[in-house]
């Protein structure tokens, strides 16, 4: 319940942020009619439609995705009609005349009705409908929980429930404004002669409504011009509510547990089932288990963290496997890249994974454990009991603690002594990191989680745009250069020459990327504060002079400064076509 609150006061927020501003002339275009049959079924209209789609778009198919964008232009189509009824209603007639012969025959009797002021609901609710197409409201913190837990655990009446909490919330926020709008509306019509002026200034107020939403201003240049940001008062709501927040997005340090404290059940060990595949061995059961100490590794191959963690999880697996334990990688994909198991097998091998790791392409095992971070750690006992977790990277002394605690209680008592962490050997994108100067986020470039970009005009969703690069970033801003195709997960370079820059403040920087569809490499070279990488603070797969190639689907280590760290802006100009970008990570 307290979830459904929290949702809902996130949709009334969305009164206050830029992206609300393009659908607003649709909505008032009917404020001066009377609330039940025409407001009140647009408003239901528009939330009944983000909900579908927002819960279509969480199962994460390409053909949803495609769908959806289709369902956008014939929405802007239906709307530039309506903006053209305010303005010219004789010529909408006739423009509306071949609609009424094959199908829109009820909306044009619904019109009727309601100009004599007999009903015009299921106009409305059409109306409302295509609206709900184009609203795109600003994923601050509350919808951006919701969406990250839709979009991993997949679509549920619990998400939709939610997602239609947060469209209520809008649509009460909205109603409320076309409600004291209306009365303003009427005002000028019976005291100023004004009606005919108010309809057409909303009839062109909502044709610019769709130049702007078709241009792609809704989603980009309002949401920098803004001055009311919701972010702020949102995420004070998740603090006041800590019980009712979802799970902190994936790749976050979560400390779970002291060391000496009690070991309680939290419950037992899901089945493995839902693996789409297994390496390393023969596919492996909870009942198969039974009787070893289990730890079940939540990874992928991309994720920084994940990569940070892996040498304390070898160590364990191989210190404790004579000895009862039994270490169960769980690779469960970020980027559909890590589908692949082609690409899997090849990232295990150079890993040198030896434990079992089981495929989860489909998030069975990751829904089954209730998980929500990469990575993920579960301690199993003998008896198959879950008797702890840690999520994140770090606490490597505790975690190996509360193994060896299990395999003591399962009767093993001639345990090597516990391994020194501060002995491990680590190296390159292993090297843990340093927190004290890290000041930049984990940043996706793909359009659905887009944070930060600066470049002129927004990004372009799923479209060939060429992009310029501002000549200053903010801190932690970032942009791009030349021909890019930006979709849902990553930014696709169209033609040689394309850069990324980013105003950053970290050790190390990191770019998940991919070549070309055709696995054609691509060359790239990099640059700091506009100058040639300096040799002394090239990344592990950047040679001396400060180039690299791109010949795999997977995380690069860009910069490792050695020297005293600031903030710098990093650039990355790449020598062919095809390039795909997807994160940046920093340590």
């Amino acid at each position: 319940m307290l979830l459904l609150l929290l949702a809902y006061l996130g949709g009334v927020l969305t009164l206050l942020s830029p992206c609300i501003l393009p659908v607003l002339p649709f909505v008032f275009a009917r404020a001066d009619r009377p609330f039940l049959r025409s407001t009140l079924p647009l408003l239901l209209g528009m939330a009944l439609t983000f909900t579908v789609v927002a819960s279509l778009a969480a199962v994460g198919s390409q053909w949803v995705a495609q769908a959806n964008q289709i369902g956008r232009w014939v929405a802007l189509v239906l709307m530039a009609v309506f903006a053209i009824a305010l303005l010219w209603p004789t010529l909408a007639d006739h423009l509306l005349a071949p609609f009424q012969r094959i199908g829109a025959r009820l909306s044009a009797r619904a019109d009727a009705a309601d100009a004599a002021g007999r009903g015009g609901a299921w106009t409305s609710l059409l109306i409302g409908i295509a609206t709900g197409l184009l609203w795109a409201p600003c994923a601050g913190p509350i919808l951006g929980l919701v969406l990250t837990g839709a979009a991993l655990n997949g679509a549920s009446v619990g998400t939709s429930s939610l997602l239609l909490a947060y469209a209520l919330g809008a649509v009460t926020a909205l109603a409320l404004a076309v409600w004291v709008g209306g009365r303003v509306f009427r005002a000028l019509q019976a005291r100023l002669g004004l009606g005919n002026v108010v309809r057409r200034v909303l009839g062109v107020a909502a044709l610019l409504a769709v130049v702007a939403i078709g241009l792609g201003w809704d989603t980009g240049l309002l949401t920098r011009l803004s001055a009311v940001s919701t972010a702020r008062i949102e995420q004070g709501l998740l603090d006041a509510l800590p019980d009712a927040q979802p799970a902190a997005p994936p790749m976050m340090m979560m400390a779970a547990g002291q060391a000496g404290a009690p070991l309680p059940v939290e419950g037992t060990l899901p089945s493995l089932s839902g693996a789409t595949g297994w390496l390393n061995s023969p596919p492996l059961t909870a009942e198969q288990l039974r009787g070893k100490v289990v730890l079940i590794d939540f990874w992928t191959y991309s994720c920084i963290n994940c990569l940070r963690a892996m040498p304390f999880v070898h160590e364990w697996a191989q210190r404790y496997r004579d000895h009862g334990l039994v270490v169960v990688g769980v690779h469960t994909p970020e980027f559909a890249f890590e589908r692949d198991p082609r690409n899997v097998m090849k990232a295990v091998q150079q890993l040198k994974v030896e434990y079992p790791v089981a495929l989860d392409n489909q998030y069975s095992i990751w829904r089954a454990f209730n998980n929500r971070y990469w990575p993920a750690h579960y301690f199993i006992d003998a008896q198959g009991n879950i008797r702890g977790h840690q999520f994140g990277e770090g606490n490597y002394a505790h975690s190996e603690q509360v193994i060896r605690r299990l395999l003591v209680e399962a009767g093993q008592t001639d345990l090597p002594p516990p391994a020194d962490p501060a002995a491990a050997d680590l190296q390159g994108v292993a090297t843990q990191a340093d927190m004290g100067n890290l000041r930049s986020p984990e940043t996706y470039l793909g359009h659905a989680r887009a944070e930060q970009f600066a470049s002129p005009g927004g990004q372009r969703a799923d479209a060939a745009f060429g992009y310029t690069l501002p000549s200053t970033l903010a801190l932690n801003q970032w942009g791009l250069s030349g021909q890019w195709r930006v979709n849902d997960e990553a930014a696709q370079l169209q033609q040689a020459g394309g850069r990324i820059a980013f105003q950053f403040h970290a050790r190390d920087l990191h770019l998940v990327l991919a070549p070309g569809e055709d696995g054609t490499p691509v060359r790239f070279r990099v640059l700091l504060d506009g100058k040639p990488l300096p040799a002394a603070d090239a990344g592990a797969d950047v040679a001396a002079d400060g180039t690299g190639t791109v010949n795999e689907h997977r995380l690069y280590q860009l910069i490792r400064q050695r020297g005293t760290v600031g903030p710098h802006r990093f650039e990355i100009e790449f020598l062919d076509a095809g390039v795909q970008a997807y994160a940046f990570t920093f340590g």
